[in-house]
């Protein structure tokens, strides 16, 4: 019967090869040469993956040495397939408008059950061995895994998404596009928010708004370095920077307006601001001590916005550093007024304009 089915697959007649694997099934459905034949079916019928699934099973349970030598030969075709495939469409990829513009490829975290078909994907899409596949494949919080040619990516990113890994890309025109306005101060919060704000260009202006336009809130901590003077190993004075303290940066994300509204906790002018409507009298009479007042002001905001902030940056910002040097320079609208530049700062600009793009509301 493998020879009869054989000889209907050489001679491409599917319909043919179809009833006799289907009669083969009624007498002997365990026969290892009718998965065997199977295998070849599904190949010739182009569904590499069901083909690929007979062929595993068969390398993992079958003791002929001739079939196992069938099977192997049989993933070896595949994967030739695949490359030859992969070559074709990563070509015409390369060939759309844009695709030579730089964009970013990123994973987004899997847990429990769907953790295990994502890491096949990502082995198989991006040719990984599945131990190195399992390490890259987050669990916690985005990783940027890839920068490169928009063409390239998007065509990682489909092909991911298509095998059950959540990914998504981005290009850095996109995020160079979000307008970002840094806050100086909240004048007043009723009858509606009003914000007096800076444009990158140093303009001041007032917006108001509701508390509703916030569709997205971001959460960051960036690390504030300073130059001092150790010991090294052989007891000579070496000058290093190390880390002193941490500036928070919180963003408002208006969807429905484009744009960003960055508050700082060091830039934030908090004897131009408007007391907290919460705020005692005596403490809207004494000014508050700035890490007091910032505290307060974030309490505040959780009471107001809706949605929770999305406050994983760390754990991305840790694995973009990497990344950073390999991006075009592009404004992080940011003023820390640092001694020298820090990549942390491009990582969290780069992680709220992600999630500005990715969020719902963005792509609506």
């Amino acid at each position: 019967m493998y020879d009869l089915v054989t000889a209907a697959l050489q001679g491409q007649d599917l319909p043919q090869a179809a009833r006799l694997l289907k009669q083969w099934q009624q007498t002997q459905p365990q026969d290892p040469w009718l998965k065997l034949a199977m295998g070849h079916y599904w190949e010739a019928k182009g569904e590499l993956e069901k083909a690929q699934a007979i062929y595993t099973r068969l390398l993992q349970t079958a003791a002929n040495t001739k079939l196992l030598g069938q099977a192997r030969e049989g993933v070896q075709r595949l994967r030739d397939q695949w490359a030859r495939r992969r070559q074709q469409d990563l070509s015409a990829a390369r060939g759309q408008p844009g695709a030579e513009a730089t964009a970013m490829l990123v994973l987004q975290p899997v847990m429990g059950a769907q953790r295990e078909p994502a890491i096949q994907g990502l082995s198989q899409i991006m040719q990984l061995d599945a131990y190195t596949a399992r390490l890259k494949l987050p669990t916690q919080h985005w990783r940027l895994y890839r920068v490169g040619p928009a063409g390239e990516l998007r065509y990682f990113c489909e092909q991911l998404t298509a095998h059950q890994t959540p990914a998504f890309w981005a290009s850095l025109e996109d995020v160079k596009a979000i307008p970002v306005f840094r806050v100086l101060a909240i004048q007043s919060f009723t009858p509606q928010l009003t914000v007096i704000c800076q444009n990158p260009q140093g303009q001041r202006g007032t917006l108001q708004l509701h508390w509703q336009e916030i569709t997205q809130w971001v959460l960051g901590q960036l690390p504030i370095y300073e130059s001092v003077v150790d010991l090294d190993p052989w007891g000579k004075l070496k000058r290093k920077e190390t880390t002193q303290d941490y500036a928070e940066i919180l963003d408002w994300h208006l969807h429905r307006r484009g744009c960003v509204l960055r508050f700082c906790d060091r830039t934030y002018r908090y004897r131009e601001a408007a007391p907290l409507p919460t705020a005692d009298a005596e403490s809207t009479a004494t000014p508050l001590v700035t890490a007091v007042a910032w505290k307060a002001l974030k309490a505040f905001f959780q009471e107001s916005i809706q949605p929770r902030p999305c406050n994983d940056f760390t754990g991305f910002g840790a694995g973009a550093l990497d990344f950073m040097d390999l991006l075009p320079a592009f404004e992080t609208h940011l003023d820390l007024a640092r001694q020298e530049p820090t990549p942390w700062d491009g990582a969290f600009h780069l992680y709220s304009s992600l999630r500005f793009l990715l969020s719902p509301a963005g792509r609506q």
